[in-house]
């Protein structure tokens, strides 16, 4: 079985980024951007909201301090470093869900931090350390050090796959500065073999083994209704009810 989630709540201040609203009644699961790449205090309470009235779970989406950058440019970070910043975004965001009635129900790194801790042993430890404050479920994908370490130190890994996203040969996203539109249907059938076959093909053509626990859609990803209509629809049968 499988869930659908979408990184969300990222817009700033009277800026705007996605349709939160056409996309939360697809979803089962918002990842909620923290602050330190997009949203603000009035941005995590409304989509916290939003996601209550339409039963979805909440995670928290932190990133590494880049918000000019929306979080997609790499930067050198202790760990302990890492460790506070992840802390300090949680944290907010679970106040959020605190006064709505609702629990944090993981953690998903953002951007450019999700693709180092794939392959940055001191940054997926990073993550780690804020994890153990929180104990919630980690996102990431199998076969790289989101697996590696997360599992090694005791937390439970939802690995993903990308319906708006491509991979590159060593199975992890292609993370651009920039989301375009995608083909809904192409998008789809990706997701229903991801969940069918646990396989993908990168973008060079290598047969990559993935694992679908959770699907995502990306809410700045132009055409992102109609890719979440579309998979949705396709991986129906396997959706997890609850």
């Amino acid at each position: 079985m499988t869930v659908i989630n979408c990184d969300m709540g990222e817009g700033f201040g009277l800026y705007k980024i996605g349709d939160d609203a056409g996309l939360m009644p697809l979803i089962n699961v918002a990842n909620v951007a923290c602050g330190f790449h997009a949203s603000d205090f009035n941005h995590m309470r409304n989509t916290v909201r939003l996601a209550k009235e339409n039963g979805v779970k909440v995670g928290a989406h932190p990133s590494l301090p880049d918000l000019q950058g929306f979080g997609r440019r790499e930067m050198k970070i202790s760990r302990e470093e890492l460790a506070n910043c992840l802390i300090y975004q949680i944290g907010a965001l679970k106040g959020f869900l605190d006064a709505e009635g609702m629990t944090l129900n993981h953690i998903k790194p953002h951007g450019s931090l999700y693709g180092m801790a794939g392959r940055m042993e001191d940054i997926a430890h990073g993550v780690c350390d804020a994890a153990d404050v929180f104990r919630v479920p980690l996102y990431g994908i199998v076969g790289t050090l989101h697996e590696k370490v997360y599992e090694a130190r005791g937390h439970t890994l939802v690995s993903e796959f990308y319906a708006d996203l491509d991979y590159n040969d060593e199975g992890m996203t292609i993370i651009t500065r920039e989301h375009h539109a995608v083909d809904p249907k192409v998008a789809a059938e990706r997701c229903l073999r991801a969940v069918t076959e646990g396989k993908t093909t990168s973008a060079n053509g290598k047969e990559l083994t993935v694992r679908a626990d959770s699907i995502c859609v990306h809410s700045d990803t132009p055409n992102a209704v109609e890719i979440a209509t579309a998979v949705r629809d396709a991986v129906k049968p396997y959706l997890d009810a609850a």
